[in-house]
């Protein structure tokens, strides 16, 4: 198998596949044509160069193989021979042998290679003879005289130079001919016998014999076909019907140009119901034989069995560009096959142009059934112009016309209803009588325009769709005159038998807003047995309420849903007429939920359906001010959106029984079971970031902004009812949640809500993993030191002690993280640590009172240690800092205050009650915003007062104050 070529193995082996294995063989074989062609021209020098062999001519020529009848004739005139004519049947023989002879498709490489060979070659020969005819010189001029003379004379002999001249005709004209007779085998010469042989030994029944001898010629010339077919031959004798079909394809590849070969194939894929491969067969055919009608038509079959209806469509409009005009009626059954397959799968312009090529091609043979699908197929675009046009051109009704002229005549039945000239008319007849048909000419028609129409002349011969058609058009077209009998004709047939045709002139009335109209034809089919269908109470009921009959209309729309439950229009409409008839409980009824969880979750158009009416019904009950009826509607529209962000978040729905009814609730759960396993995949389902998810979505009822409206809405009402649980379970899921957290404004806007809604459910845990994301992105801004000091203060864990240092490390002149650093620190008893915090914050802020008290204050704490090293040194400062706070304060119950605690700290105590008393007898100060009791001192300075008179045995003193300030 070593002279086996690589792609050939390789799929003898099974590791490419044919197309693969063409592919491959193609590239090898421009490659060898391109060294092969300059091997042939070397060889071609070499030849030009050897001398004449122009003495060989014999005396007299007969019809040799490889030389024309021409190249003879003149030869034998030159010779002075009077040769015969070639007879007919010799020359027929001659065209049969050319038309034999190897002439492979423009298409194939191969043969595009060859021709460059030989293309060059000729060049180079030409060459060759002109340099030859150049080195002669002057002896051509006597040899032309010379010429002319034997011209004259024809009885003397041929010149040499006149031999030369011929001798390279010939030869020209022999390598022309071999090329054209060249065989398209490429089978060497030295492999024929064997190869013969092995047909042979598969003729006598001794197959193992050929293959062994097919394979010997695979290997020493694998790009011969031969030895592929008759393997193909053998094993399909044998019924190994695999192995036959796999050498048959690569004998076909090799000869690509035998098309009854890859049709065979064809048949064999398909036998082994490999129908993608029998199509690229069909294929292959096509390319060489691409007028056969029938390989069109079986591979559009294939197509059409694989569900490609536009490779179908395709090869059956080849096959209508193909089809001779003599075979007519075969091109409109086609045609019309071919437009109703356009037609189911909602093609409409392609519908129409199959019609419009067969109305045009063959007029004469259009019947009724196919001008009744041209005129729906140009209602349903709304051309309803061409439609009536189509109804006229072939003479199914007959238009009457104003005249443009006021004093003319009514029009005559010849003239069809319109004003026209006589060049017109000529010009009418002319090409009625070329064609020889009975239609009317499109300008005919068009001519006919000219007029406003003022009747129509049905024929009794009409059937009812046509006329059905035509009252349509007129609809359409704002032509009400003729209409009446039209539709009174109608109407005088059952509605039982052309229910349709009364339901389509209904809805064409309906469109134009011709309600009074419509009304009749719809109220006899919704009395009708067979026609009594949701439909038509659907369009009853459309009618009835633009008429303004708002009850009768309610109850056609109530035997809609009856008879349809999952029509959605129909029960939003609905809704609206209850609530507008001041029903506002059937309205709701009518808005309930129309699928159950399993549908949901595994029908997106279903989804998107539930979307629509929840949408409706929280919108309906927020204006009833049923706001836990809201809220339940608002949670299952979000929990559709957010399905793997609460799975993420660890939150789900339940229902709850709240006052005998149930409702839906947010919950927390530990252990979840996942339903969508992919998140990647839900997420871009859910964001829509591709076009294939986008289309697919359950949630693209609605637009990310209004997701995010809806979203709020809730969040806020869930405060205003005060669930400020489940409204921070809701935050956290939407913050699971990709298309909201990667927009930045609106993640902010979440953390915001939730650390609202965590405040004031007093989660403090909660609230202070809000505040410190916030304060790492917005370290500068106080109003979020204040929140993050007040939850500290309320929360009792002291995890902020280290976020604080850290963020101070980043951060070393930020005022607010200094101050409460110190704070922390003093609380911790790191009285130096706190001092430096403190002193840090005096420095660059030396008016602030605070930081004053603060220094004072955490000198104080240092004094009343036990091992001091400088305890009144310690005290003196405390107290300059703290008379430096009293100054900047001014005299108020609050400074007052703290320096008679201050004294009380350091056991002054008679000093204490001095300013303890002084800071009874001053007012509170009234600060904006917060009630008068909770900025007065007044019980704390009291309860501290009744302290020290307790420890100096005044216990009526003590209790005279604690009476006074401490009891409410």
């Amino acid at each position: 198998m070593s002279g086996f070529s690589a792609e050939l193995i390789d799929y003898l082996e099974g590791r490419i596949t044919f197309e693969e294995f063409d592919k491959r063989r193609d590239e090898r074989r421009a490659k060898e044509s391109e060294e092969v062609a300059e091997e042939d021209v070397e060889e071609e020098e070499e030849e030009d160069a050897q001398p004449s062999t122009s003495a060989q001519v014999p005396g007299k020529l007969g019809k040799q193989e490889g030389v024309s009848p021409g190249v003879q004739l003149a030869f034998a005139s030159m010779l002075g021979e009077t040769p015969e004519p070639p007879s007919s049947e010799e020359e027929e023989e001659e065209e049969e042998e050319d038309s034999m002879s190897y002439v492979d498709d423009e298409d194939d490489k191969d043969y595009k290679v060859d021709e460059e060979e030989e293309g060059g070659k000729v060049e180079a020969e030409a060459e060759v003879t002109e340099k030859k005819q150049r080195g002669r010189g002057k002896g051509g001029k006597g040899r032309g005289r010379r010429k002319r003379k034997d011209e004259d004379d024809d009885d003397e002999d041929p010149t040499v130079g006149d031999v030369f001249a011929l001798e390279m005709e010939l030869d020209r004209e022999n390598k022309k001919m071999m090329r054209e007779r060249r065989h398209r085998s490429k089978l060497p010469r030295a492999l024929r016998g064997l190869m013969g042989e092995a047909n042979i030994r598969y003729a006598r029944g001794e197959k193992e014999d050929a293959i062994l001898m097919c394979m010997e010629i695979i290997r020493q010339a694998p790009l011969a076909y031969e030895p592929f077919s008759t393997l193909a031959m053998i094993y399909e004798d044998d019924e190994d019907m695999d192995k036959a079909l796999q050498f048959g394809l690569i004998a076909a590849h090799l000869n690509p140009s035998d098309c009854e070969e890859w049709i065979k194939l064809a048949e064999m894929s398909l036998e082994q119901d490999n129908i993608r491969q029998a199509i690229v067969c069909y294929t292959k055919a096509i390319k060489y034989d691409p007028t056969n009608v029938r390989y069109l038509w079986e591979r559009s079959s294939l197509h059409m069995r694989l569900g490609e209806h536009k490779h179908c469509m395709d090869g059956y409009r080849r096959i209508l560009s193909l089809l001779p005009l003599e075979d007519g009626e075969h091109f409109m059954q086609l045609s019309k096959d071919m437009a109703k397959s356009y037609y189911e799968s909602n093609d409409f312009a392609s519908a129409l142009g199959v019609v419009e090529d067969a109305l045009a091609r063959h007029p004469s043979l259009v019947s009724d059934d196919f001008i009744n699908m041209a005129a729906e197929l140009y209602i349903g675009n709304r051309h309803y112009n061409k439609a009536l046009q189509v109804l006229v051109q072939f003479e199914v009704v007959t238009l009457v016309r104003d005249e443009s002229k006021s004093d003319s005549e009514a029009p005559t039945k010849e003239e069809k209803g319109a004003e026209k000239t006589t060049e017109e008319e000529d010009e009418e007849e002319e090409k009625k009588n070329k064609e020889g048909t009975k239609s009317k000419t499109v300008e005919e028609v068009a001519s006919e325009e000219n007029g406003k129409i003022k009747d129509v002349q049905v024929p009794d011969s009409v059937p009812v769709d046509l006329r059905a058609k035509l009252m349509v058009c007129l609809i359409h077209l704002h032509v009400y005159t003729p209409l009446e009998g039209l539709v009174s004709s109608l109407m005088e047939q059952s509605p039982e038998e052309i229910g349709d045709l009364y339901l389509d002139v209904g809805e064409a009335y309906l469109e134009e807003g011709e309600y009074m109209s419509a009304l009749p034809l719809l109220s006899a089919l919704v009395i009708s047995e067979k026609y009594n269908l949701a439909v038509v109470w659907l369009r009853h009921a459309e009618c009835l309420k633009a008429l303004g009959h708002m009850e009768v209309a309610a109850e056609s729309y109530t035997k809609v849903v009856e008879m349809a439950p999952l029509h959605l229009e129909a029960r939003l409409s609905l809704a609206t007429l209850q609530q507008q008839l001041g029903k506002p409980e059937c309205a709701l009824k009518a808005l309930e939920s129309m699928y159950d969880s399993e549908t949901l979750a595994q029908d997106s158009s279903a989804v998107q359906k539930e979307l629509k009416l929840l949408l409706h019904r929280s919108t309906l009950l927020k204006t009833q001010g049923q706001t836990q009826d809201y809220l339940d509607a608002m949670i299952s529209m979000i929990s559709m959106l957010l399905k793997v962000a609460m799975q993420r978040a660890k939150v789900c729905v339940r229902s709850v029984i709240v006052s005998g009814k149930s409702h839906l609730r947010l919950v927390k759960v530990k252990d979840m079971v996942a339903e969508i396993a992919d998140h990647e995949a839900a997420y871009l389902a859910n964001t829509g970031m591709n076009i294939h998810a986008q289309n697919i979505s359950k949630t693209n009822v609605l637009s990310k902004e209004d997701w995010w409206q809806l979203l709020v809405s809730c969040v806020l009402t869930l405060c205003e009812v005060k669930r400020y649980e489940e409204a921070e379970l809701l935050v956290e899921s939407a913050m699971e949640f990709y298309s909201f957290y990667d927009n930045k404004p609106k993640r902010k806007e979440l953390e915001f809500f939730g650390l609202s809604a965590t405040i004031l459910d007093h989660n403090h845990y909660k609230a202070y993993n809000y505040i410190r994301l916030m304060l790492m992105e917005n370290v500068d801004l106080p109003q979020l030191w204040n929140i993050f000091n007040q939850l500290t203060i309320t929360s009792e864990h002291q995890r902020h002690h280290r976020f604080c240092l850290r963020l101070l490390l980043k951060h070393p002149d930020n005022h607010a993280l200094c101050v409460l650093c110190g704070h922390n620190a003093m609380v911790s008893g790191s009285f130096k640590h706190a001092l430096g915090q403190y002193v840090q914050a005096f420095q660059t802020h030396p008016n602030n009172p605070l930081h004053s008290l603060c220094v004072g204050l955490t000198f104080f704490h240092m004094a009343s240690q036990k091992y001091v090293g400088k305890r009144h040194t310690l005290v003196l400062q405390g107290f300059s800092f703290l008379w430096r706070y009293v100054e900047l304060r001014g005299e108020c119950q609050e400074s007052m205050y703290n320096l008679g605690r201050a004294l009380h700290q350091m056991g002054l105590t008679h000093l204490a009650i001095h300013y303890y008393q002084k800071a009874l007898t001053l007012p509170a100060q009234k600060l904006e915003g917060m009630p008068d009791d909770q900025v007065d001192l007044k019980r704390e300075i009291a309860f501290n007062l009744s302290l020290l008179y307790q420890a100096s045995g005044n216990v009526e003193m003590a209790r005279q104050l604690i009476n006074t300030h401490c009891i409410v």
